[in-house]
């Protein structure tokens, strides 16, 4: 898959609709009883830019990012303003926000996640797409530095050390991340006349897999 590592103009984004999406299949028994299962794994997020435009000049920005990605050919960064942070949105970003793993004196490489919890269950996410200059990690709860102890891949979100941490040690990261999307539309209509009416296009984008 093509990926233009650019991120979609984070003021367009801001005003957008979507979310997380699931596929259940959901069969009903003639008892009544329901069987439930998923073919995913994990789930896809869609959205819609349109309602993040404000005025023509966003429309016009708009049309130049569609351009530059060949619609829908080549991937982009998308900023989800409602998930956007390893830790809730008020807060801030720490290096304890999320665990990557246990040290072991062997691995070195560890991948950003991020996990979502409630009433004893919870969700791993991999996140594939940090923003650079807000990764934050530490070993056994005391914060490495950037360049010397370990770097980032932010292109596919791994952490790799320059040695590997002790084994034992809680390996742990902050940091604020982009959805990998595209355009799920091979065509933008938009009407001037419209838009000052207040009608504004729909633009709907996808999560794709990395």
């Amino acid at each position: 898959m093509s990926f233009h590592d650019v991120r979609f103009p984070a003021s367009l984004s801001f005003g957008s609709v979507g979310g997380p999406e699931r596929r259940t299949e959901i069969v009903t028994l003639a008892n009544g009883h329901e069987e439930r299962n998923t073919p995913w794994a994990h789930s896809r997020r869609r959205y819609d830019a349109g309602l993040g435009l404000r005025s023509l000049d966003d429309v016009e920005a708009l049309i130049a990012f569609f351009e530059a990605r060949r619609g829908q050919l080549n991937g982009f960064r998308w900023k989800d303003w409602a998930d956007f942070k390893s830790c809730a949105p008020s807060a801030e970003v720490s290096a304890i926000d999320q665990r990557l793993g246990t040290g072991d004196d062997d691995r070195r490489v560890f991948q950003l996640v991020r996990r979502y919890a409630s009433g004893g269950f919870s969700y791993r996410r991999d996140i594939m797409k940090p923003v650079a200059g807000t990764v934050q990690v530490a070993v056994g709860g005391v914060p490495r530095q950037e360049g010397i102890d370990w770097s980032v891949d932010t292109t596919i979100g791994r952490v790799t050390f320059a040695t590997a941490p002790e084994n034992g040690a809680e390996i742990t990261a902050g940091f604020e991340f982009d959805v990998p999307v595209r355009f799920d539309t091979d065509r933008i209509m938009t009407s001037v006349a419209a838009f000052r009416a207040g009608d504004v296009p729909s633009v709907p984008i996808i999560e794709v897999r990395i």
